[in-house]
């Protein structure tokens, strides 16, 4: 049986006091109940507008339900969705609407897409893809959860599902190419796990904290480097997934884990280039020779990319259930728990500005087009910034 803990309060769900595994099942696995440590959210004070950053535009595109929908950028466009179906290419510097399309089943994920073929994922494995003009092309089942965004390119919608498996489908019509498996683990984080690719491979995390680069191809392994190892007696301390989106910087990949560490790869061979112990629900970001991360305390760190040394940490936003990170420009940008976006200096930690959406959580990592910085909320607002 796979347990199973949800992201949407996942630095909550961490927190752990008191564990029972059920034996109900829920979704083909098991339920995992626990009691949880109640943190009370740190205060925000006043920050001094640094930066300025404006409202260039805003739409409603749908609530995420409990799911993270990840807005994607290709071109000029950015791509987003909603669990009641909904799909929309959005014109990243007004705004406008390119294209709507809806798919006939709640959705679990975010889009991806190579500016042709657009690919969601909804309930019971269905992925569904539809043309450049939101029409759709071809609807296919993979029989598994899926949380993360498909990856579009090179002819292909690449699936992962939360129990181990990796699918290339025909970008054509949707029948499978390949899959490739890993044995399941008895505890994995149930969240969505970004791939990128880089050059002709699938850059992804995996649960036991390991990285790996596959084939575009045909889903061979072509290298595995580990992140971090389980420690500890029970199952929820060996718990150490690898989080969030790897990040790629020139020939440098970097990944955090749940309970485990940071460390950054040579991106074409999986040769390990540094690593440190930390904790992270949500990955990483790197940019102009930093990185980013925050951990499951809400705690924001800068490191040289490097070789991992410490610059800065900021503690102000404790316990306030950060979402992914973004470095753009001289900027980390991370939203939280209210619909507050914080903008912090890149080479000091400090605030340099904030502003307020909608109020509902910001748990995917913004996004940039041309110069406009696209922020999504699980409310169903689509933002769109232009930090000066």
């Amino acid at each position: 049986m796979i347990h199973a803990l949800e992201q949407g309060g996942l630095a909550r769900a961490a927190r752990v006091a008191v564990l029972a595994l059920a034996a109900t099942a829920v979704l083909g696995g098991c339920s995992l109940f626990s009691s949880k440590v109640k943190h009370e959210p740190a205060k925000l004070k006043d920050v001094q507008q640094v930066l300025a950053v404006s409202q260039a535009w805003s739409v409603s595109v749908g609530k995420s339900g409990r799911y993270v929908m990840q807005p994607f950028v290709w071109g000029n466009n950015v791509y987003v969705s909603a669990a009641n179906g909904g799909v929309t290419a959005l014109d990243g510097a007004t705004g406008r609407t390119v294209w709507q399309g809806k798919a006939d089943v709640d959705l679990t994920s975010g889009p991806g897409s190579d500016g042709t073929l657009t690919a969601v994922a909804g309930e019971k494995g269905t992925v569904v893809a539809f043309d450049e003009k939101g029409a759709q092309k071809w609807k296919s089942t993979v029989n598994g959860e899926v949380l993360t965004a498909p990856l579009v390119g090179q002819g292909l919608v690449i699936v992962r599902t939360t129990d181990g498996r990796i699918l290339g489908l025909d970008g054509s019509n949707g029948d499978r190419k390949w899959i490739y498996q890993r044995s399941p683990s008895a505890l994995n984080l149930r969240s969505s796990l970004p791939m990128i690719f880089a050059g002709d491979n699938v850059i992804l995390g995996f649960a036991g904290g390991k990285l790996g680069a596959l084939a575009a191809n045909n889903g061979a392994l072509r290298w595995e480097a580990a992140v971090s190892y389980p420690r500890g007696v029970s199952e929820i301390e060996r718990l150490n997934d690898v989080t969030g989106s790897p990040s790629i910087d020139g020939q440098q990949v970097c990944a955090a884990s749940f309970q485990g560490r940071v460390a950054c790869f040579d991106v074409s061979t999986g040769a390990p280039r540094w690593g440190r112990d930390f904790s992270s629900p949500t990955g990483v970001t790197q940019d102009g020779g930093s990185l980013f991360a925050a951990d499951e305390k809400s705690i924001v760190y800068g490191f040289n990319a490097q070789n991992g040394a410490d610059l800065w940490k900021n503690d102000a936003l404790l316990w306030r259930d950060l979402g992914a990170p973004l470095a753009f420009g001289h900027a980390v940008i991370v939203g939280d728990f209210e619909g507050w976006l914080h903008f912090l200096a890149s080479d000091s930690g400090k605030f340099v500005a904030r502003v307020k959406l909608d109020g509902s959580a910001i748990s995917a990592a913004p996004v940039v087009v041309g110069q406009t910085l696209v922020v999504q909320t699980r409310g169903g607002g689509v933002y769109g910034y232009l930090p000066k």
